[in-house]
């Protein structure tokens, strides 16, 4: 694993607050959120955007640019 991915795994557990989930589940509808539904959320947005920052990066070096702007992102997070 590279570097960039054992720095991402060392602050993963703190880059979205579990109460954050709750209040997307709740939001949704839900009355009552367990545990592991917030956490379970948690971890498949966290890898869904850990994925999408990894080919915005690549956008933005492919531009010629180090900066990662707001339309990489978004077309990053575009389906292919």
């Amino acid at each position: 694993m590279p570097i960039w991915g054992d720095f991402m795994a060392q602050i993963s557990k703190r880059l979205i607050p579990l109460a954050a989930m709750e209040k997307i589940i709740k939001t949704a509808g839900a009355e009552r959120v367990s545990d592991k539904a917030k956490a379970a959320l948690k971890e498949v947005l966290e890898e869904y955007a850990e994925k999408i920052s990894q080919t915005a990066v690549k956008l933005a070096l492919h531009a010629g640019r180090k900066t990662v702007k707001a339309s990489d992102v978004k077309l990053a997070a575009k389906p292919a």
